[in-house]
């Protein structure tokens, strides 16, 4: 009886959430862009005062990554998403072209639902409120259960500090008691009229089968190849980089890395003298069993772990400052588990002769639960870095740490906590999501044509209107000139 009393009220406080964005929304969609601004500030202000307080609470509740990694994550979703973001225009005129005669105006979407994940919590809350309220929009999250206090009080933060600057009450809003039920009902309800979901598997595709449009975003099951030109010691300190940052929780982190026969054992020292530490068969089948459930699900209690937790729970002896796990593979699949996604500081290792076995190995890794996700290079190459572009992926990023490249802290992509993976990894786009993707387009189109009858019989082209009559051919010229004459003399016969 509890649980059905439960699920009634959360069924309803998802209502009441989406009615009153709904309405706010309506209000939004009026403001100015000197208005959204102004509030967008204050957010950010609000967002890096409780940088450090959110990326504790984060921490406390769901056991995964690091305060300092979280905090600046915060700061990411906030002052430097701001900056970049700054200059769009989501309001009003946003082009006007002069030759074809097409103004286009900016329309908000309407009312957002915004899935969180446990992983990143209260940055993709503080990001998904701000590029919703750049472009008009109201939204309404549904937190994961493990890491409700923190997005309720992320939520709760930009809402207040919106308001604060002059927007709607309530246009911020986020389920407190959350349920499958509750879901579901945002999902599917009326007022709202688009989906941005950043999450698992499954909270995405069920996101893309209710029926209105929706962006989410596929795993990313990075490989990292090291090239035999690259710069070893850097490519090595990239790799750790990412994959210790916030213990690997960023979708965009290295899973496996793959090297040349012909530097594998320099790129083994630099591993371990960089805090690498190479697991035997034995010890890699012990981590393996305590990562995953279910098959190759992710065990959620090694998430964002350090590699002294992993390595202390699975009972195997690791050197002190031992910063990641690097267990070696055969293969790709079943059999092979390291080969799965595994967000935390565990690495799969491959060697291979040559690039070409490289470019096998990583679309093997990428069909195996990474496609249009990301991939990783390190070459002092261009052409090889080219080679590799054309694989399956949206982000190739070179000589770079991937997570950081990937969300656009070192790299010129938007800052972003929702990067798509376009149709090849199910995803509606292959961009890092701004408000850009927040925003209808409305046209003006002014005829530029002259369609009339008079002017030729109806088989005939339609002659442009504008001065640009090279785009005529002589041949089409004659064309409508003898067509015009036999009408003529058709005319005069009768």
């Amino acid at each position: 009886m509890e649980n059905f009393d439960y699920d009634l009220q959360s069924v309803q406080e998802t209502r009441n959430l989406a009615r009153q964005a709904k309405q706010a929304q309506a209000e939004l969609a009026k403001f100015t862009s000197e208005q959204i601004d102004k509030i967008i500030q204050n957010m950010v202000k609000v967002a890096e005062e409780n940088a450090v307080s959110l990326a504790r609470l984060a921490v406390e509740e769901t056991g995964f990554g690091k305060v300092e990694d979280k905090t600046f994550k915060n700061q990411l979703a906030s002052t430097e998403l701001y900056q970049f973001i700054k200059p769009m225009q989501t309001v009003g005129v946003i082009n006007d072209d002069r030759v074809n005669k097409v103004v286009e105006i900016a329309e908000p979407v309407g009312l957002l639902m915004g899935i969180i994940p446990s992983t990143n919590p209260t940055s993709t809350t503080i990001y998904k409120s701000i590029i919703a309220i750049k472009s008009r929009n109201g939204i309404v999250f549904s937190p994961h259960p493990s890491a409700l206090k923190c997005t309720l009080q992320a939520a709760r933060l930009m809402n207040g500090a919106a308001v604060a600057a002059g927007a709607p009450a309530n246009i911020i809003g986020c389920i407190s008691k959350p349920s499958m039920s509750a879901t579901n009902e945002l999902m599917k309800c009326d007022e709202v009229d688009m989906i941005i979901a950043t999450g698992g598997t499954a909270m995405v595709k069920a996101a893309y089968s209710a029926g209105k449009p929706a962006l989410g975003v596929g795993p990313g099951n990075v490989p990292a190849y090291i090239e035999r030109t690259a710069n070893i010691q850097k490519a090595v300190k990239n790799i750790i980089t990412s994959k210790t940052f916030d213990n690997g929780t960023i979708c965009a982190s290295e899973q496996a890395v793959i090297v040349e026969e012909c530097i594998r054992d320099q790129v083994v020292e630099e591993f371990k003298r960089q805090g690498g530490y190479f697991m035997t068969p034995a010890e890699t089948d012990k981590v393996a069993q305590k990562l995953f459930v279910r098959g190759h699900a992710m065990n959620a209690k090694f998430v964002g772990r350090s590699a002294a937790a992993i390595a202390e729970s699975a009972g195997i002896t690791i050197p002190a400052g031992t910063k990641v796990l690097l267990g070696e593979q055969q293969g790709v699949g079943q059999g092979h588990p390291l080969s799965y996604e595994k967000l935390t500081t565990v690495l799969a290792f491959y060697t291979v002769k040559d690039w070409e076995e490289a470019c096998d190995v990583c679309i093997k890794l990428l069909k195996n639960g990474g496609v249009g996700h990301s991939l990783s290079i390190h070459t002092e190459n261009p052409e090889m870095a080219m080679k590799f572009s054309e694989k399956p992926v949206f982000r190739i990023l070179v000589n770079t740490p991937s997570t950081h490249g990937g969300v656009g802290v070192s790299t010129g992509l938007a800052p972003a906590f929702t990067l798509g993976c376009g149709t090849w990894g199910g995803s509606a786009t292959s961009d890092n999501v701004t408000p850009m993707h927040l925003i209808n387009r409305k046209r003006v189109a002014y005829g530029i044509k002259d369609c009339t009858e008079n002017t030729a019989p109806a088989s005939s082209t339609c002659v442009a209107q504008s001065s640009n009559s090279g785009a005529i051919s002589e041949d089409q010229i004659m064309n409508v000139v003898n067509e015009v004459i036999a009408l003529l003399k058709k005319r005069g016969d009768n």
